[in-house]
């Protein structure tokens, strides 16, 4: 089973698509020092997780300069997951989820796989992602799937995926790195910040398929156990 997160929801029509289509999360990205069209204030994002259903996980996707700064913003918004951007330590992290009521999930660049081995006793999944020069994701980049499925096989902590998603792509990589959750913004939209709803449903049927279809292949067979004595 891989879980999947439409992240960049600007608005409740799109909310109501990603609910629809049977993700299990949606994100707002909020108070982040680069351009982007998916970019909403901190208020709009609390008032956008309001109208989200139960059982649909909030992420507030932010990239605060200080550990005050990332705990400030998940204590205005009350999301169920603070997704970080942004240079933090495996000490910083332990301060803000001590902090917070909500998960907190460490984004770390494809390129530098030790740092999620660094953060990911310190928090509750790691996010790889496609990092441009600004230290900001949702670059629409995919990076070395094989290098992060080692990540995955290496770490104790959940592994979640993004970077250049979409729904012609995402089964690969399942397929390929066996994450516990794969992510994707820009690989939904028909414009920036305005999410393609039948794209946000075949990506999710998509990631899904291909989660099942993996889980089911780590199954043993049917009396191939050794019996022991």
């Amino acid at each position: 089973m891989v879980r999947v997160k439409i992240c960049g929801v600007t608005d409740e029509s799109d909310l109501r698509a990603v609910e629809r289509a049977g993700a299990d999360a949606v994100g707002a990205i909020a108070d982040v020092p680069v351009e982007t069209p998916r970019d909403v204030s901190l208020p709009e994002a609390r008032e956008l997780f309001a109208a989200a259903p139960p059982f649909l996980t909030t992420t507030l996707v932010t990239m605060p300069e200080t550990v005050e700064a990332a705990i400030e913003a998940a204590t205005r918004v009350a999301p169920d997951v603070v997704q970080l951007h942004g240079a933090f330590d495996a000490a910083d992290f332990r301060a803000i989820g001590a902090a917070v009521t909500a998960d907190v999930v460490a984004v770390v660049d494809a390129a530098a796989p030790d740092r999620a081995r660094a953060v990911a006793d310190a928090v509750d999944a790691v996010l790889v992602d496609s990092i441009g020069d600004d230290g900001a994701g949702g670059t629409g980049e995919t990076h070395d799937w094989d290098a992060t499925a080692e990540v995955v096989a290496t770490l104790d902590a959940p592994v979640i995926l993004a970077g250049g998603l979409t729904p012609a792509n995402v089964a690969e990589a399942v397929e390929t790195v066996r994450p516990f959750a794969v992510d994707v913004a820009s690989g939904v939209e028909r414009v920036g910040g305005t999410k393609d709803h039948e794209a946000v449903r075949a990506f999710v049927a998509n990631a899904s398929a291909a989660g099942a279809e993996a889980t089911e292949s780590e199954r043993p067979l049917a009396g191939s156990e050794e019996v022991s004595s």
